[in-house]
């Protein structure tokens, strides 16, 4: 490996870029405007807070709490706790008190770092339940801390590293402390979100991920020359590696979104050449556009739609090889009065998406490549760092997650189950061997729990999760995934569940688009009070039941949709029916809606 642990990253890549003032290392909101910390400036802010942590009894081994959302000072912390040889413990910042209290007294945190009053507040609420912790850091400077001596500001932490080292030895200090860590080495505690029971601690070593970087970054071109546009949690571990270490190990310059709902605005400032991203953010995004052309006169409709096929044609025709001299000049044309507006909206300079996460739609990954924005969809599991395989520029297979990494191998058991070994593959759940021994066999593989296959190009594609497969009546497999991708392709339909495990039939719960909704409403004259009366008109249902017929079409007779309810709620993570990675909680979504289920099986 390049690098063997992230301190020696960090020295590394600071060392090069430290004495070039033009080339910032991030670029993050502060009073509303984008502002730029270069490499100098951040190896001082790390060197300070990392003797500060040590000054507070940090040391290594220990593990440290992390509650924030995504910020400067999150990535600060990181590389100044792994840098003493600590582990740090992020967690999801939606969290409820009880899930970070769980969460922090199973991985025996010493030490907390919370960003703002509502995550602090969470952890009054339970500290008197994590006696090993000794100390609570709060990011924000404004905030009246209680009158106990275990709590100081960021800032103050920044201080006492100061205070407690002098300023001729604290870089030689720092050095000597980040080459005492070794490659296996915990890095970090991951503990996923699971969709039944307590969540398990992935425990990562600093090998474990930056072979992973390696992996990655051999197959995804990224280099000091790009910006990457970062909105995904960097306490998930997709965000984690390919965000944040992967393009910091090529010197990518990151600037931080302000949220998930400023991404347009936020894309129009920093003008991003790289993003990585969830399906969802790519589905929104072409709705958005379709809903657009929908508007514009027939002339207008006409030429976009002209244009996607051409665009299409285009992809599917350089896939094979050499692309026509007419399909050419076809495609220039098109380009110039419809696709490079629409690229322009995203700051003009984006040259790839990396899509994980979750299954993306053949058909969704064909419209951004149809557009001049290529998604490089990948695939993988928190506890192999979390990439196993990705499709890369000249190897790209729609429907499919790429070839492996070339580090990463991978088989299909008898089963159909993904199993995949490496370097990457995680250390072991947290305090719990049993559930360790069960994810890895004897001969280092994991046992995914995806079912999949290797095509005949050596590509992997996904069927779906193992415990999502069910079996009908009838005794047939069904998997709900793709069932499910092909429903939300209606601009009417939002989100779909499939339900029928042990029934005769299949039904689905579906949560409407309700914008797209209202629209055809107000173009039929539909008269509603408000949307649970909407969804009730029947001239609603009968749209509903159109689209699942249409999107259903090459699914056989028994894997298809034959009844179905529309929901007024979202699925979503506060209502705890999704993870926070966006998951199905399938057993809570039943639960919830029972009886709706066996009114639609009466």
């Amino acid at each position: 490996m390049r690098y063997t642990t992230v301190p020696s990253m960090f020295l590394a890549i600071t060392d090069r870029f430290r004495k070039h003032p033009d080339k910032p290392a991030y670029l993050y909101k502060e009073q509303g405007q984008y502002v730029s910390l270069h490499y100098d400036e951040l190896r001082a802010w790390v060197i300070d807070v990392a003797m500060g942590f040590r000054a507070l009894g940090v040391r290594s081994g220990d593990r440290v709490g992390i509650a924030s959302e995504n910020r400067i000072e999150w990535i600060v912390t990181d590389f100044a706790v792994t840098a003493l040889g600590a582990a740090d413990v992020p967690v999801f910042s939606i969290l409820t008190p009880e899930q970070e209290q769980y969460i922090f007294s199973h991985c025996e945190a010493k030490l907390l770092v919370v960003s703002n009053r509502y995550q602090l507040n969470k952890i009054l609420q339970v500290l008197d339940q994590l006696p090993a912790v000794e100390k609570v850091v709060v990011y924000n400077e404004d905030l009246e801390l209680p009158d106990d001596d275990r709590f100081l500001t960021f800032a103050q932490l920044r201080e006492l590293g100061r205070q407690s080292v002098p300023a001729e030895k604290r870089e030689a200090l720092f050095q000597e402390l980040a080459q005492q860590v070794k490659p296996d080495d915990l890095l970090t505690i991951i503990y996923t979100s699971g969709t039944t029971g307590n969540p398990k601690g992935v425990m990562l070593t600093h090998r474990n991920v930056l072979s992973n970087v390696e992996g990655a970054s051999s197959r995804v071109d990224i280099s000091e020359n790009d910006l990457l546009l970062s909105y995904l949690p960097f306490c998930h571990s997709y965000e984690r590696t390919a965000g944040y270490y992967t393009a910091f190990s090529c010197g990518a310059t990151v600037a931080l979104a302000e949220s998930i709902e400023t991404i347009a605005k936020n894309m129009q400032e920093v003008r991003p050449t790289v993003m990585t991203s969830v399906p969802r953010l790519f589905e929104r995004i072409q709705q958005r556009i379709l809903n657009n052309v929908s508007k514009q006169p027939p002339l207008r409709q006409r030429i976009f739609y002209w244009a996607l096929e051409v665009g299409k044609k285009k992809f599917y025709t350089e896939q094979q090889g050499r692309v026509p001299v007419g399909l050419r000049l076809q495609h220039q044309l098109a380009d110039r009065l419809v696709f490079a507006k629409i690229r322009e909206r995203t700051g003009g300079r984006l040259r790839f998406f990396i899509s994980g996460g979750a299954p993306l739609v053949k058909e969704v990954g064909e419209f951004f490549f149809a557009l001049g924005i290529p998604i490089y969809e990948g695939y993988g599991l928190t506890e192999a760092s979390p990439v196993i395989s990705v499709n890369y520029p000249g190897n790209v297979e729609l429907g499919t997650v790429g070839p492996p990494l070339p580090n990463v191998e991978v088989e299909i058991a008898d089963d159909g189950e993904i199993l995949a070994r490496g370097p990457n593959i995680m250390k072991g759940y947290f305090k719990d061997p049993a559930a360790t021994q069960e994810a890895i066999d004897p001969d280092g593989w994991l046992h995914t729990g995806d079912i999949g296959y290797l095509n005949d190009h050596g590509r992997l594609v996904i069927t779906d999760r193992k415990k999502n497969i069910f079996v009908s009546s009838g005794g047939k497999n069904i998997a709900p995934q793709p069932i499910e991708n092909a429903l939300i392709l209606s601009p009417y339909i939002d989100q779909a569940v499939l339900i029928g495990d042990g029934r005769e039939y299949n039904v689905a719960l579906i949560v409407p688009d309700f914008e797209q909704l209202k629209e055809y409403a107000e173009q039929a004259n539909i008269s509603y009070a408000n949307e649970q009366e909407l969804i009730e008109h029947p001239e609603i249902k009968k749209l509903i039941d159109r689209e699942i017929k249409k999107q259903q079409k090459t699914f056989s007779k028994y894997e298809q949709v034959r009844k179905f309810a529309l929901l007024v709620e979202p699925f979503s993570v506060d209502n705890g029916m999704l993870t926070p990675t966006l998951k199905v909680r399938r057993h809570i979504i039943e639960q919830k809606y029972g009886a709706i289920i066996e009114q639609l099986y009466q």
